[in-house]
């Protein structure tokens, strides 16, 4: 099954190593427009609006992203757009045995380089147990099956987050972003700890697989 995952995981990076910078451009256009569709009701703050004296304030929509980087499918422009329209964005901070902290997004300016080439929130760290206030959860990966299971790229650190939710309780959606192709029709190789997600989505289309279920 190892073998089987590997094979898998190569040709897909290479696949997505051969895109275009035009290509993935576009992509990324696209995957933020249709992501946003999974919260509703959100719209871009405006520099009129005004809280009422004395009224409740809502407590702000809870998303867990990830910065993309190389050919990954682009979150920056999801990110962004989730974070005019008031959504707490949380991303992660690789810790040294490969579990997550996570940390608050503030724009792009607030993102410093970090291990591995990732991009991290330069602020300070929530701990690993704040992602279990997301309603929604982003998670890399390489490819999903029609029955939400996911094929990451064999760090395990989404392993324990996805294992870190269930034990919390969480009800977030959990939300897989790929380019067009990679949600597969054949079953993909699992294993005990697998976990499945909710949905994808592609430029081009949302699979809600928890509907299914």
């Amino acid at each position: 099954m190892l073998n089987e995952k590997a094979a898998l995981r190569s040709r897909l990076l290479a696949e997505r190593a051969a895109l275009s910078p035009e290509q993935r451009y576009q992509a990324a256009v696209a995957l933020g427009r249709r992501a946003l569709e999974l919260l509703p009701g959100t719209e871009p703050a405006k520099p009129s609006d005004r809280v009422s004296v004395g009224a409740p304030e809502r407590a702000p929509v809870t998303v867990a992203g990830y910065v993309s980087v190389g050919a990954e499918p682009g979150t920056r422009t999801l990110l962004d757009a989730l974070h005019a329209r008031g959504v707490r964005v949380l991303l992660p901070v690789l810790l040294r045995d490969n579990d997550l902290d996570w940390g608050r997004y503030e724009g792009a300016d607030g993102l410093v380089r970090a291990r591995k080439g990732l991009w991290e929130p330069g602020g300070e760290p929530l701990g690993p147990a704040a992602v279990c206030s997301a309603r929604l959860v982003l998670l890399p990966g390489l490819a999903v099956d029609r029955r939400g299971m996911r094929l990451g790229r064999g760090g395990g650190s989404y392993d324990r987050v996805l294992a870190r939710l269930a034990a919390a309780g969480s009800t977030a959606r959990l939300v897989t972003l790929l380019y067009d192709g990679e949600v597969l029709a054949d079953p993909l190789p699992v294993e005990p700890h697998d976990r499945p997600v909710d949905a994808a989505v592609t430029p081009s289309q949302l699979f809600a697989f928890d509907e299914a279920r």
